[in-house]
């Protein structure tokens, strides 16, 4: 079973950085993948960005490219996400999750595990 608990949210003026983590507990193997969730009030849940624990197949969602790294600490099963540049649009509830299915990461059914989510409201 897995577990994840983020940590790191928090509220920012636009412009400014905030630097998100994920612990995680529990066994996951290389074909595991990890990623970034993000649901503003009344829209969707999205991916922000994703990676497989191998470190490989790194990827963004356009409205953060360039803006947002997404990094993992594998000795300390730790997750990250560093934002930079942010706006006010990047105000949501962000989700650290995991997953395996042999699809990918191409959506939030993808993925089987989550973590309670933390807020970061961007003021302009």
């Amino acid at each position: 079973q897995v577990q994840l608990v983020e940590s790191g949210g928090g509220s920012v003026q636009a412009g400014g950085s905030l630097r998100l983590s994920c612990a995680v507990s529990g066994y996951m193997n290389s074909r595991y993948y990890m990623g970034w969730f993000r649901q503003a009030p009344g829209k969707e849940r999205e991916r922000v960005a994703s990676l497989y624990t191998d470190g490989s197949r790194t990827w963004y969602a356009d409205a953060v490219k360039g803006r947002f790294t997404i990094s993992q600490v594998t000795a300390k099963n730790t997750l990250h996400l560093q934002m930079n540049s942010l706006k006010a649009e990047d105000t949501a509830m962000y989700y650290c999750a995991a997953g395996s299915s042999a699809l990918g990461p191409l959506a939030a059914w993808s993925f089987a595990y989550w973590g309670q989510g933390t807020q970061v409201t961007v003021s302009s």
